[in-house]
């Protein structure tokens, strides 16, 4: 006998109505996904044991692993996706500290609940950041997804997480982990360094300001001395005490308002990390952002790996996997981030 058809749940839906209105009146963008939850990870036997009092405790803890994200309704699904990838990959899962930074004015509480769901053993904490404090000096890019005050959030780490954790690895929404993250937390970053990140010295570094600034000796002169290079601000492991010591987010903070008098530059929050960093940060091996792979910020045609090993696949760019996925037009690599995806389908049909 055949069985009979799902019964449609009408407090689920009146339940999901109500958040959305409540998301729609605080001016919100309500999550309509819903998401499985995921496998637990256990550390293997030779990971240290990270005794503490309190949650608060564990998330200042220096033998734990930080690692920051930004935290949206729109990136939600990446961002999903990559906590997975971390934990999957990971010798020492349960000592990875997860920080999400999430815009003011979001639902903080269903955020927090949806990443509760999924993985409801997770250390984290989902801290607020003010879009007006970045907001004013925000420019207008070649693309308007990054224009988004909260694709600027991680120049303000430093100010957003407790001044108890010292280091932490930065990671965006649109990656996957193929290695364990606690190398990469390990990078050595010397006597002075601030930051390290993936290096990439055979790209045009002119490409990213304009004749305005290359044309004005008092802006270009700032890398006079310095062998600039590209790096990608989507993987990166920072300093905090040193970022904090430097007052580094008002260094960036400055270059943005000049931006803003002149027009130097023409992508969104990158070109500042770059005036700052750029020839003064510890290069990590290429394998740790294997990027670009949502190709261009203008067609985001599919791209190919990088030559060499992968421990991080990132699809930076326009395309994201998920958005390919669903429209039935993924490129070739869109199946390595398939397996980590972590989006619940609204029915289940038996076979």
């Amino acid at each position: 006998m055949p069985k009979p058809p799902p019964v449609f749940d009408f407090h689920l839906l009146l339940l999901l109505t109500v958040i959305s209105a409540i998301n729609a009146a605080a001016g919100a963008w309500p999550i309509t996904q819903q998401f499985k939850e995921a496998a637990q990870f256990y550390n293997s036997l030779s990971c240290p044991t990270i005794i503490v009092a309190d949650k608060d405790g564990f998330l200042c803890s220096d033998q734990a692993v930080h690692v920051a994200m930004t935290l949206d309704s729109a990136y939600i699904r990446g961002s999903m996706a990559a906590v997975l990838s971390v934990l999957q990959h990971s010798s020492c899962p349960q000592n990875i500290a997860f920080h999400f930074v999430a815009s003011a004015t979001a639902n903080a509480s269903l955020l927090r609940a949806t990443i509760s769901s999924s993985f409801p053993y997770l250390n984290f904490q989902v801290y607020a950041f003010d879009d007006s404090s970045v907001s004013r000096l925000i420019s207008t890019s070649i693309r308007s997804a990054l224009d988004c005050p909260l694709n600027y959030a991680r120049s303000y780490l430093a100010n957003l997480l407790p001044s108890c954790v010292r280091r932490v690895v930065y990671l965006d929404s649109d990656l996957v982990l193929v290695d364990d993250i606690a190398k990469l937390s390990a990078t050595q970053l010397g006597d002075n360094s601030v930051l390290a990140a993936p290096e990439h010295c055979n790209a045009n570094f002119t490409y990213y300001f304009t004749p305005t600034f290359w044309s004005n000796p008092t802006l270009s002169l700032t890398f006079a001395n310095r062998e600039a290079c590209y790096f990608n601000t989507g993987v990166m492991v920072i300093d905090l005490d040193r970022w904090r010591q430097g007052d580094y987010t008002r260094k960036i903070e400055e270059w943005m308002e000049i931006q803003k008098r002149m027009r130097i530059y023409e992508l969104g929050s990158l070109p500042p990390f770059l005036l700052v960093f750029a020839g003064n940060i510890v290069p990590v091996d290429h394998r740790w952002n294997q990027h670009g792979l949502g190709g261009d910020n203008f067609r985001g045609l599919c791209r190919d790996l990088h030559p060499g090993p992968v421990s991080l696949l990132h699809w930076s760019g326009k395309g994201k996997p998920w958005a390919r996925l669903d429209a039935n037009r993924p490129c070739p690599l869109d199946a390595l981030w398939a397996p980590y995806d972590l989006l619940q389908t609204p029915f289940t049909l038996d076979s």
